[in-house]
């Protein structure tokens, strides 16, 4: 702060800050420095427990609204869905033990305490994971099987994606059937019309809407939070459940059907990897705080009570959340349950984009067209491509299954098989980052695998009622990241060998006249070393060099977020030219613009509407293999075709661009 920000004294205030002797009195002066520094310090901590308690109240919409709509269809698929188990007294408190422990030891435990340790520089998320933990070194068969899993866990999460808002918004949705038959005709069809509505809005973002986001889920947590603390208190002995011996007594005496039961449970904890995934956007205080003071209460009382409403009466198995609640209660809780489910939808969708963002940041996906919803948060973005993809394939799945029970059958699969590729990283990330001893980490691995292998093995007997759908189509997105990644890959180690390096290119063109022109001219370059083809090919036919040569290539590293300083590194070769590398993190927004002031910044003095970018175009044509080597090839030269061009993904004015096209054979 200036002394000229300070507030001002006037002489008789400063008089009586001297003592008799007409010297400054030093205890005043620090009584009252020392409390304005209190006060100001009182103020941070005011505004920072404010903060905090924003991002608590933000986190619950975004974070918690998968898990937090579980109860709507967790129990119920126990007890009245495909493979259901008759509810007896001890067949309902041996559920809702498993329930409390999978909450306990899956969300709080492994999630809350061990996996949000493994932040890769504040994100989160199974790509962000794979990234940090992933050997430097591109080969050999550790990096292999790391990318293998990392990828293959993030394809799985598309699934979820799509089937998340499908069972949501259809069991909200189906809660007027108990109501009233009247609505049974028109189930299909208003899920249909709300899902259209949630995915046409996409466009504007979450920036708008997002701040009722977490009011509204507050609002839906203690709501089923009260529905619980009601039917707990008639009938108190249903939280003899919280026992262990229930859960080990439901097995023994159930056998294989109780293992069946184990997969529609993992029904509470599909939102375990949103904690994870959504650690870079809340931090991980705001999300503990959320969890340990009111999601995990919340659900616990619910699921508490719709187990003591099953004891009172077996019937209610048929959708015992809504059962809970008293006939004047029934219409605001379908219309509260509604809202939350599609907050939850619009969650797990953001996240879709989010994860689809970091894949080809990282060169897993191709180029595609991304609209930045908030001026504010960078983390808001629409995909245009992606929504309605998830659109048709939401819609698809809410027409062929019709119900919220059938859906269940397909949901579980692949997020239970993503949670086993998290435990097997989270391994590595013991190990290599924090240096845990082996025996340790294999403990702790070992037992977190037993449970998660648990439900992977009993959701895999759901493969023919519907489970095959997620599999297939994480299968299918791991084929084509996998697709596009080998072939850019192949694609650069093609051109770099018919690349002469930037050194000798500049003593071949020394010894020729060329024509200087006046401006500068940026070649756009993946490799960092060659010299672009457009660059040869201009000399080659046009015999002109503008004065000021820039080759930029822009990096994006295994990191989230790259610091400002350090993002532009620049090497001048000879007079006039000038290699420019712009590193980024995944999670990074680029634009040319952006990169033009950095550069600005360090001495090479650009001007955007001086600036002529040359860029190639390559026409790829595919090698004479056969089988499915030809097929492969012709998959990536039909992404290569559709991905977004880089001056739209750079944001480069179109008026300034000079494409270079050559041909280059698979």
């Amino acid at each position: 702060m200036n002394s000229e920000d300070l507030p001002r004294t006037s002489s008789s205030e400063e008089n009586q800050n001297n003592d008799s002797s007409g010297q400054p009195n030093l205890k005043d002066s620090y009584n009252e420095n020392t409390s304005r520094s209190d006060g100001e310090s009182h103020h941070k901590k005011h505004l920072n427990k404010k903060k905090l308690f924003l991002l608590t109240i933000s986190a619950l919409g975004i974070v918690y609204g998968d898990i937090g709509t579980s109860p709507l269809y967790a129990l119920k698929e126990c007890f009245h869905g495909h493979n259901a188990i008759f509810p007896t007294d001890d067949n309902v408190l041996g559920v809702l033990s498993l329930v409390f422990w999978s909450l306990i030891i899956v969300i709080t435990t492994k999630y809350l305490i061990l996996v949000m340790r493994a932040d890769n520089d504040g994100e989160g998320g199974i790509l962000a994971l794979m990234a940090l933990v992933k050997p430097e070194k591109s080969s050999g068969w550790k990096y292999l099987i790391i990318l293998a899993l990392g990828l293959f866990g993030a394809a799985l999460l598309y699934g979820d994606g799509i089937i998340t808002p499908a069972i949501s918004v259809l069991s909200a949705v189906e809660g007027l059937k108990i109501a009233t038959p009247f609505f049974e005709p028109y189930i299909i069809p208003l899920t249909v019309l709300i899902l259209t509505f949630l995915f046409a809005v996409q466009y504007k973002g979450t920036a708008r809407v997002g701040k009722v986001f977490g009011p509204v889920t507050f609002i839906w947590f203690i709501s089923i939070a009260l529905l619980g603390i009601i039917s707990v208190f008639e009938t108190p002995e249903v939280l003899q459940s919280i026992n262990p011996f229930y859960a080990v007594n439901f097995f023994i005496e159930n056998g294989f059907h109780g293992f069946v039961i184990l997969g529609t449970v993992f029904l509470v904890v599909t939102g375990g990897e949103a904690l994870y995934a959504d650690m870079g956007h809340f931090g991980c205080k705001p999300i503990k705080i959320a969890w340990f003071t009111l999601v995990l209460p919340c659900l616990l009382l619910n699921y508490f009570g719709q187990g003591a409403l099953l004891l009172r009466n077996e019937e209610a198995a048929i959708n015992p959340f809504f059962l809970l609640a008293p006939q004047w209660a029934l219409y605001p809780m379908v219309i509260l349950a509604t809202f939350a489910t599609v907050i939850a939808s619009q969650a797990v969708i953001s996240g879709a984009f989010s994860l689809t963002f970091q894949a080809l940041q990282l060169g897993y996906l191709p180029r595609m067209r991304i609209l930045h919803t908030s001026e504010e948060e960078r983390g808001q973005i629409y995909i245009p491509q992606l929504n309605w993809i998830l659109f048709v394939a939401t819609i698809a799945l809410v027409l062929s299954f019709k119900s919220a029970s059938n859906l269940a059958a397909a949901y579980g699969i692949a997020v239970t098989t993503t949670m086993v590729i998290t435990t097997i990283l989270l391994f590595v990330a013991m190990r290599r980052l924090w240096k845990w001893s082996l025996p340790l980490a294999v403990i702790v691995t070992s037992f977190f695998l037993i449970i998660d292998l648990s439900f992977w093995g009993a959701n895999l007997l759901k493969i023919f009622q519907g489970g095959w759908v997620p599999l297939a189509m994480g299968g299918l997105i791991y084929f084509l990241m996998t697709t596009w990644n080998n072939g850019r890959r192949n694609l650069l180690e093609k051109i770099r060998q018919q690349t002469m390096s930037l050194e000798n290119f500049i003593t071949e063109i020394l010894s020729i006249r060329m024509i200087a022109i006046p401006g500068t001219a940026v070649y756009m370059s993946s490799n960092s070393k060659g010299t672009p083809p457009p660059l040869i090919l201009n000399i080659k036919h046009n015999r002109l060099l503008h004065k000021q040569i820039v080759i930029l290539t822009v990096k994006f590293l295994k990191v989230p977020h790259t610091k400002p300083e350090e993002r532009i590194l620049i090497e001048q070769p000879t007079e006039g030219f000038y290699r420019v590398i712009a590193n980024f993190g995944f999670m990074d927004v680029t634009n040319i613009q952006q990169i033009i002031e950095l550069m600005n910044k360090q001495g090479i003095k650009l001007n955007l509407e001086k600036t002529t970018f040359f860029l190639g175009r390559e026409t790829l044509i595919p090698n004479r293999k056969k089988g499915l080597g030809m097929f492969v090839d012709k998959l990536f030269i039909l992404m290569s075709n559709n991905a977004q061009r880089a001056t739209e993904f750079f944001n480069i004015p179109p008026n300034r661009v000079f494409e270079v096209g050559t041909q280059v054979e698979l």
